[in-house]
């Protein structure tokens, strides 16, 4: 049609010289927000970086290189007459601290990964939304460009009319009113697609304008889990739930670290040297113990008990939340059902069944004009409401198979992580 050639190419579809991109359909917008998301990126990052601090925290300190003089006389021979000693000192982490600073770290890498999927599954969820917003909208582009160019056929063909004397002059006003009506929402439904290309873009690591055309066609049926089964598998696997588990695991593996922190990391030094002012080869060895007296880790104990407290409370906190979201995306999803089968089945095959028995009346003289034009936009608005009902089944169901994990590309975290 040259009206929806014409707002495509307003709207920043490229045609002539060139290249049309090539059309997106959904399964190719997931890959490509999963390898180009910038926030994803982000996330992997941070396990990367978790690893790098499980690896750090196995690590012991690093020996002293020691030099030692002693006894050296100030007003002659200097160091030539004193005890000179080298040698090196090292700290000795108390047993069990190091064990558990690399289970610590394990605990860490495990949530990163946890936060990750769930990050995953927040953006395949996002992108299915955005997908199916400027799927819809493209379909009601085509909707309103169809009653635009019918309006624009009808005005024609009264103002012929008008001009023959066949018909009044209202009917060419009335039929010129609908025309312009008909242009006026053409060009809002072109925004409403501009605007979801700009919500799909950034998702995909695309600029709005580069989104092009979507292939594809909107679920019409509602795919409703048992909500039972549906509800232990995603308290069991969803990443929110294990991300806490982690944290709470994690502090307390804390506490216990806590608890050991008074315990002395002991330094223990050995030295060689010369006392030259008796010409003899001395060795020295020595060892230093801190004592607890004032720093006992009494305020790092107090707070991983409260991390402790806090990732229960928030682990019991995600579950109600979980369970609630799922009980009101599985209603949403059956009342949008309902309204979808609706259109489907009775309201659509109603309106286009009016249209067609206008049509033909109108042209056995049997109907006006202003009869076909009110049809039409009837018929019209139908179909534009059909897609909005559409978009709310396949937005609750986006959202219902995100909680479900139905989207998760990557793999789940092994039982423990060894960086």
């Amino acid at each position: 049609m040259r009206v929806l050639f014409a707002v495509l190419v307003a709207g920043g579809v490229a045609f002539g010289d060139a290249p049309a991109p090539m059309k997106l359909d959904l399964p190719a917008a997931l890959a490509e927000a999963v390898a180009n998301n910038p926030e994803l990126r982000a996330a992997r990052a941070r396990i990367e970086a978790a690893m790098g601090r499980a690896i750090q925290s196995r690590l012991w300190p690093n020996p002293n290189l020691e030099f030692v003089a002693e006894e050296v006389p100030v007003n002659r021979g200097g160091f030539s007459q004193s005890k000179n000693l080298a040698g090196v000192a090292q700290t000795v982490p108390f047993p069990g601290k190091k064990s558990l600073d690399a289970q610590i770290g394990a605990k860490e890498i495990t949530t990163a990964e946890w936060d990750y999927l769930g990050r995953e599954l927040e953006l395949a969820r996002d992108v299915k939304v955005a997908f199916f917003r400027a799927l819809a909208a493209q379909k009601k582009l085509e909707a309103a460009a169809a009653l635009a160019d019918t309006a624009r056929s009808t005005a024609t063909v009264v103002r012929k009319r008008v001009e023959a004397g066949a018909a009044a002059d209202q009917e060419q006003l009335r039929a010129e009113i609908e025309q312009e009506r008909a242009a006026v929402e053409l060009t809002a439904a072109q925004r409403e697609l501009v605007e979801a290309q700009k919500s799909l873009g950034p998702l995909l690591g695309r600029r709005p304008e580069k989104v092009g055309s979507l292939t594809g066609e909107l679920n019409e049926h509602a795919q409703r889990p048992d909500l039972d089964q549906a509800r232990d598998q995603m308290l069991s696997r969803h990443p929110a739930i294990h991300a806490l588990l982690a944290q709470r695991e994690r502090a307390e593996l804390e506490l216990r670290r806590a608890k050991l922190d008074p315990l002395p990391d002991p330094t223990f030094g050995i030295a060689a040297g010369r006392d030259t002012g008796a010409d003899a080869t001395i060795m020295e060895f020595r060892v230093s113990v801190p004592l607890p007296l004032f720093d006992r880790s009494q305020g790092r104990q107090r707070e991983v008990r409260a991390q402790t407290d806090i990732a229960r409370h928030d682990l019991s906190a995600t579950e109600l939340r979980l369970s609630r979201n799922l009980a009101v995306l599985d209603e949403r999803l059956r009342a949008a059902g309902q309204q979808v089968e609706s259109y489907r089945t009775r309201i659509l095959p109603k309106a286009d069944g009016a249209l067609r028995l206008v049509r033909t009346g109108y042209e056995a003289g049997k109907f006006g004009l202003l009869d076909i034009l009110d049809t039409q936009r009837t018929a019209t608005e139908v179909r534009l409401a059909y897609y909005d009902k559409l978009l709310e089944l396949n937005t609750a169901q986006a959202e219902l198979e995100a909680l479900l994990m139905k989207d998760l590309r990557s793999p789940l975290p092994q039982k423990e992580n060894k960086p």
